[in-house]
């Protein structure tokens, strides 16, 4: 007899496109299974025309709640069953998105929270590697704070050269993850964790393109491996470890 029935994670990626293939990898990677059949079934959309978030968040512009609406519309038609954002600043957006989707949104950071809190020994205070847009709308400090965790950022140059890491004709939305993008996320890490920081939050999708758990001498968070745990559970599959 077969088991219960998988359920379909829908991908609502795009937000990089790198970063979109990324997250499928942790999915396979984070599911036990001894055959192909016992991976969960998975669909996604990828939208790279969603209008940039952080523009969107601090200057007013194009709303990215359109286009992510209609990918969740096309997921739904394609037989998903719940859906996943690998974006962190796309989650400045979610609200509206989960109002007027007809599938049920995975909130990462609300699966990110809950695993920090698990973490042992307790994590008090967090550095985030996050787009300005993320940092400066406070959608994680929103969601920590109140759990009792201090939320730190990097001061306004690091920020600067965060975004140019991130954003820059070399940076690694353009395909580029060593030499200076590699530098400028370490050095950030560093500067927090001297500041305090007893974990390094990867608060932007493309981080874990570019930095590993054995890079930091504090453990590194990745909301992308949290969020597709928490999408293998939901959907029915079994996990790893």
């Amino acid at each position: 007899m077969s088991g219960p029935r998988l359920k379909t994670i829908g991908v609502l990626g795009g937000m990089g496109p790198e970063a979109t293939g990324y997250f499928f990898d942790r999915l396979v990677a984070n599911t036990a299974a001894g055959a192909d059949q016992d991976h969960v079934p998975v669909v996604v959309v990828s939208l790279p025309q969603v209008p940039d978030r952080t523009e969107a968040i601090l200057h007013g512009g194009r709303s990215p709640l359109p286009y992510l609406l209609r990918g969740a519309e096309a997921l739904r038609r394609a037989g998903a069953d719940l859906i996943v954002m690998p974006c962190v600043s796309a989650h400045y957006f979610r609200p509206g998105l989960a109002a007027r989707s007809a599938l049920p949104v995975l909130d990462l950071l609300e699966e990110t929270l809950e695993a920090v809190r698990r973490m042992r020994p307790p994590v008090g205070t967090v550095g985030l590697l996050a787009t300005t847009g993320t940092a400066r709308s406070r959608i994680v400090h929103d969601r920590f704070e109140p759990a009792g965790l201090r939320v730190l950022v990097p001061s306004g140059a690091e920020q600067r050269r965060l975004m140019t890491a991130i954003y820059g004709k070399r940076g690694i939305k353009a395909g580029f993850t060593e030499g200076p993008p590699r530098e400028a996320l370490l050095d950030a890490a560093a500067s927090l964790v001297r500041r305090g920081a007893r974990a390094i939050l990867a608060g932007c999708t493309e981080v874990p393109l570019v930095l590993r758990a054995g890079d930091l001498s504090v453990p590194l968070v990745e909301p992308m491996d949290i969020g597709a745990r928490a999408a293998v559970r939901r959907a029915g599959g079994r996990l790893k470890g």
